[in-house]
């Protein structure tokens, strides 16, 4: 069956998440994207049409501030991302599932398993986790650590300060609440249980993700069966047909 498009309400504030989901067999697909992306890219059609293909229930959604989703992304920080996903899969999700997480997706997916298990008793569970260049902690360890010191005055002054970037036409903004209120979710200080095996698939010529990143995040996953797959002419998308092939090869795996 083909996907259908669906909105559900989240927060004190009712955002409307915009939700892509198909019906089909366990365990299912959910599709967690990165920061400033959206659904509809490279990576997440190309998994939609893979569980159109093989049968699979899948699940997108766009967090607020993204995509479909209503919102301002200005007022965007990692617990409103968190708070959305447990939402959405809290209200979509039944039986076993393969989280694939995309950048602040992987993050995104690590904070939700850890939701999931402090659940007296979820819906769903955790068949598997696929992290494509997951930018853990990315908001204090890849932002505001290497920020100059002029960065952080604009931020911590003006609230904001807009980034250049190299995928997006206009600069986007950095604010202070982001940075700020991602220091309440940072994960690589400890041991990180996931309750299910790992894939991780990352890109040696990454510019965003440093593939060392990822070394560390392995030696902080408690789970024994994780797999670390670096692609040494790979960059931070990794949305190339060969790439496509390993991530699809990666969630078949479960």
């Amino acid at each position: 069956m083909s996907e259908t498009l669906q909105f559900i309400e989240v927060g004190a504030d009712a955002r409307a998440i915009a939700v892509r989901a198909a019906p089909g067999t366990s365990p299912g697909l959910v599709w967690l994207g990165g920061f400033k992306s959206d659904m509809q890219g490279t990576k997440a059609a190309a998994l939609a049409e893979f569980a159109a293909k093989s049968g699979r229930a899948i699940l997108r959604f766009d967090y607020s501030g993204h995509g479909e989703s209503k919102g301002d992304f200005n007022d965007g920080t990692i617990g409103r991302w968190l708070e959305e996903s447990v939402a959405v899969f809290n209200a979509r999700c039944r039986g076993p599932q393969v989280l694939i997480g995309s950048s602040m997706g992987g993050w995104i997916a690590l904070l939700l398993a850890r939701e999931l298990r402090r659940a007296a008793a979820p819906d769903a569970s955790l068949a598997g986790m696929v992290l494509i260049a997951p930018a853990v902690d990315f908001t204090e360890v890849l932002m505001w650590n290497k920020f100059s010191p002029e960065v952080r005055a604009e931020i911590e002054t003006r609230g904001s300060w807009l980034r250049p970037s190299q995928y997006d036409v206009a600069p986007y903004p950095i604010t202070r609440q982001l940075i700020e209120e991602g220091r309440k979710h940072l994960l690589l200080g400890g041991l990180i249980e996931t309750g299910c095996p790992v894939r991780i698939l990352q890109g040696v010529e990454d510019p965003d993700v440093p593939w060392g990143h990822a070394v560390e995040l392995v030696s902080r996953l408690a789970q024994d069966d994780v797999v670390l797959t670096l692609v040494k002419d790979g960059d931070h998308r990794l949305s190339r047909p060969d790439d496509i092939e390993r991530l699809l090869a990666a969630v078949a795996e479960f």
